[in-house]
């Protein structure tokens, strides 16, 4: 299969040229799946791990956070086409739709988290994992998904409540907009917690900056679960 061979070979140039996650033999097997189109694959390789590590946060972390990494940073390379990603996005979102029901608590605690993308990002995978390990620990998620308009998203967060606000910057040249995002909710809403995240962050710490006291940056999912449980209450 003459696609799939270029594939791995734009893989191993970005790897020799240490660019991309360091990637375990799961989570190179799933990447692999993703850009060759084979969903069923995909998805066995995922339960299987999560079959031996029982363990959703660690299969995100471990194998599908860092697989969606390197194809980020493939497209980002001119390696693969925006068919390409959008397709292994789309094989991820349903392998995430067969994990809920290991998700979903039987009953919330009380505490409820709104969580969004930049307005403009079209990037949703990275936020819904979030969503998923916020459900884990019986808060209530409301996930909007792709950005919604400031305005729209404040009278939503004015109706809901929340305890905390979630967002996604997957596009490291969409910051701006973040930072904008952050100083209009932070007025609206100064006792509600922010956390940010998502791939933007691993290539330019700029995008951090004017933010500081106003949001908090979560790297990882397990950084996020340490987040939750000190939120929890006892």
């Amino acid at each position: 299969m003459k696609y799939f061979s270029y594939i791995v070979q734009s893989l191993n140039a970005i790897n020799n040229a240490n660019m991309s996650t360091e990637l375990n033999l799961h989570s190179k097997k799933y990447l692999e799946c993703l850009l060759a189109g084979k969903r069923k694959e995909a998805g066995m390789i995922c339960r299987e791990y999560f079959k031996q590590q029982k363990d959703i946060r660690d299969l995100y972390d471990n194998v599908i956070t860092p697989a969606l990494y390197e194809v980020g940073q493939l497209w980002e390379h001119n390696m693969i086409s925006v068919a390409v990603e959008h397709l292994a996005t789309a094989i991820t979102e349903g392998i995430l739709n067969e994990f809920y029901p290991e998700i979903i608590p039987h009953e919330y605690n009380g505490k409820k988290v709104v969580l969004t993308c930049v307005t403009n990002e079209e990037h949703q995978v990275g936020i819904k994992m979030v969503a998923d390990i916020f459900e884990l620990h019986s808060w209530e998620s409301f996930f909007l998904g792709i950005g919604a308009p400031v305005s729209e998203l404040k009278t939503f967060i004015e109706d809901v409540k929340p305890q905390c606000i979630a967002i996604s910057l997957s596009v490291y040249f969409n910051h701006k907009i973040l930072t904008e995002m952050i100083d209009e909710l932070s007025v609206a809403f100064p006792d509600i917690p922010i956390i940010i995240g998502g791939q933007a962050f691993t290539h330019k710490g700029e995008a951090l900056k004017g933010i500081a006291g106003k949001a908090t940056h979560i790297a990882t999912l397990l950084e996020l679960e340490s987040y939750i449980l000190l939120q929890n209450p006892a």
